[in-house]
This record gives structure tokens, C-alpha cells and sequence, in this order.
């Protein structure tokens, strides 16, 4: 057994798959997500929380740019702040919605959240550890 890091399997080799730049997400319980790219994660309604996710990830993966909906800023700011808390330095780019669930298509798979706040999604580019 593990004694460190990510226990969930899926996600665990999913991000030990992952090369520089390549494209994971985490999402909220209403993303539509392709069942194939898919790890679910959702115990109930706001169970887990997005952030709590993204803070847990972000201790066994490197990340060095990421993508947000542009409708997070009016609709959801205090989660936006919490985002850009944890990626501090780290550069982003902001979309529309409709763009956002287009570029999951890029992506190597989504982490389901239980979240249910608006526009708690995410998609994070892998950084060059070396």
C-alpha cells in the first residue's frame, strides 16, 4: 500500500502517465464529462469540495499554466480566489464556458467533484519537473 500521496488508483496513474503540457481537469458535479475520461470522485451533493481536491492534487503534480470560465468572476469570486491561492504565480487563462467544456476534449481525464457552486471547474497543463 501507499503511505504517501493520492491513494485513488485512477488518478494516481493517471497523473504518473502524464508528459509536459498534457491536460487534466477537475470539475464540478454538473460538468458534462465523457464517461471514458471520467474518474468520479462525487459522495454526495458539495461532497467532496473542488478546492479540496485541487489541494490534494496539486501536492503530487506540477502544474504551469491553467485554464478557468470567464463566468467565474461574477458568479463564483471566492472560489476563484481560493483557486488562485494554490496556483499562486502560476499563469491563467480565462475562457468562456462554452470554450471551456470544448477544450475538454484535450484533456487526459476529469476529476468529478461533488462540488455545486458554479464554474468550480479547472484544466491544468503539466509542468517540466526537471
Amino acid at each position: 500500500m501507499k503511505l504517501k500521496g493520492i491513494l485513488n488508483s485512477d488518478i494516481a496513474k493517471g497523473l504518473a502517465d502524464l508528459g509536459h503540457t498534457d491536460l487534466i481537469a477537475i470539475g464540478d458535479c454538473g460538468l458534462p464529462i465523457d464517461p471514458e475520461k471520467k474518474i468520479d470522485l462525487s459522495l454526495k451533493l458539495g461532497e467532496p469540495k473542488f478546492i479540496d481536491v485541487l489541494e490534494v492534487l496539486l501536492e503530487d503534480f506540477s502544474v504551469e499554466y491553467y485554464y478557468l470560465a470567464e463566468e467565474i468572476k461574477e458568479n463564483n469570486p471566492d472560489q476563484e480566489k481560493n483557486i488562485e491561492k494554490l496556483l499562486e504565480g502560476v499563469e491563467c487563462e480565462y475562457i468562456s464556458h462554452e470554450d471551456f467544456k470544448e477544450k475538454l476534449a484535450d484533456v487526459k481525464f476529469v476529476i468529478r467533484t461533488g462540488e455545486t457552486t458554479p464554474y468550480s471547474n479547472i484544466i491544468l497543463q503539466s509542468k517540466n519537473i526537471f
